[in-house]
């Protein structure tokens, strides 16, 4: 992921001005240019890198130290602040209201993942417990009616389109009927090649017939800087839209996009951030670039673990810390785990964390995951609850039944009794609660 290759570079830069044992111009000047090289492999404007570089630069160098601040706590600050102005220094917030039919039009070039960020949308909207509808209005794009279906069915959203009719406008009005007590409707619509002036010309006459509260650019952030000029015609065609910038997982160019994106001034709302329906996350500048730093985003992870519904009762809590921590407790935990998502992007939230470790690490762990869920399903239930009785015999059948070694079934049990014996250690300590990462259910 060539936005967790940014992170790390900036992270390294950052590293030899806490390590050095002085900092003075030199060092500056080095950390600045460090900087220009990662945003501009990033793709980022060449003009914009000079003008954060300069402020940079002008600001370590210049500014009166506030009281109880190291120079280096304040290089360090200076960067992130400078960062944040780049991207963007507030959230902008979507804004649904109560009691009414919310209608969203989704509009963007072909190819820019619209279709997929509809359904994600829909997908972030009704988990904070909204009614959403999906409304197919592409009928340029052949497969589009048939890919925001199955997408809508995959999370039990309400869908609407009609395949053999070639009016939008007309499938759009018909959608709004069928959904009219729903909270939310996204109107997907068709995209073009490229050729922004038909686009903005059907944005115009389906935003005429069925009157959006918001019409939101998906813009790819693959395409690099030339984002800019997606945004800066968006921006002149309606004041009422924003930007979900799709596709940040693994772009090359995915820096240019945002920070060209930004640069016209426009409101990223949502970042697109992996290839699943829950990878989509609103866009805060102060969150984003914390965890481009390797400064991590905590209050992110408390989230995504709230809105994951991992739940742990007070009885099994008491029981865990008690000693009766069994196999099938840790096999829960795993399961627990898989809803936050990829190992690698929790760990990016913990500050510094995700760029200490390198790519093979992490591949290393999530297959080692992988292999402990297999054999613990492999064991029968006697076994998952009394570890005890696995002996030699039932070691070689669960190795073999999981398609792993004997060894690596031993090396389970071994990590299954050292946490066993850390949640013993942790009984009766006050603020334990406040260490797991579930929420009381």
């Amino acid at each position: 992921m060539v936005l967790e290759r940014l992170g790390s570079s900036l992270y390294e830069a950052l590293r030899k001005i806490l390590r050095a044992q002085v900092v003075d111009k030199e060092l500056v000047r080095e950390l600045v240019r460090d900087f220009q090289r990662a945003l501009l492999q990033a793709d980022v404007n060449v003009q914009l890198v000079l003008e954060l570089s300069k402020n940079i630069e002008k600001r370590a160098l210049e500014e009166r130290l506030p009281p109880g601040i190291s120079r280096r706590e304040h290089i360090v600050k200076v960067v992130y602040d400078e960062l944040t102005r780049f991207v963007g220094e507030r959230q902008e917030p979507l804004e649904i209201k109560a009691g009414r039919q919310n209608i969203l039009m989704l509009v963007g070039i072909q190819g820019s993942g619209k279709t997929t960020t509809a359904a994600k949308l829909a997908r972030f909207l009704q988990k904070r417990g909204f009614k959403v509808g999906l409304i197919c209005a592409d009928t340029f794009r052949p497969g589009a009616y048939d890919q925001l279906r199955q997408l809508a069915e995959s999370v039990n959203i309400d869908f609407y389109g009609e395949p053999g009719e070639r009016d939008p406008i007309a499938i759009a009005r018909r959608g709004l009927e069928r959904f009219k007590s729903h909270d939310v409707i996204i109107v997907d619509t068709s995209g073009r090649h490229k050729e922004e002036r038909s686009l903005l010309e059907e944005m115009r006459s389906l935003s005429e017939a069925i009157a959006p509260n918001e019409v939101i650019l998906v813009v790819d952030g693959t395409i690099g800087q030339q984002a800019a000029a997606q945004a800066e015609a968006f921006n002149k065609a309606t004041n009422i839209g924003s930007i979900i910038i799709a596709k940040l997982d693994g772009s090359a160019r995915g820096g240019g996009a945002l920070s060209s994106v930004a640069a016209t001034g426009a409101k990223i709302k949502f970042i697109g951030t992996g290839e699943k329906i829950e990878d989509l996350e609103p866009f805060i500048p102060a969150r984003f670039i914390s965890r481009l730093l390797g400064m991590g985003d905590i209050e992110g992870l408390v989230k995504k673990v709230e809105e994951a519904e991992v739940k742990v009762s007070e009885r099994d809590v008491k029981a865990i810390l008690s000693g009766r921590f069994t196999l099938s407790d840790m096999y829960q935990q795993f399961e627990e785990m898989r809803k936050l998502g990829p190992l690698r992007k929790i760990l990016t939230m913990l500050p510094g964390l995700g760029y200490q470790l390198q790519d093979e690490q992490f591949d290393v762990a999530e297959e080692k995951l992988k292999r402990w869920r297999a054999m613990i399903q492999s064991m029968t239930k006697e076994e998952r609850e009394n570890p005890r009785i696995l002996d030699a015999s039932r070691i070689r059948r669960v190795a073999r039944g999981s398609g792993t070694e004997e060894r690596d079934v031993r090396e389970l049990i071994k990590q299954y009794e050292l946490m066993k014996r850390m949640l013993k250690q942790l009984k009766g300590r006050r603020g334990l609660m406040r260490l797991l990462p579930t929420k009381m259910g």
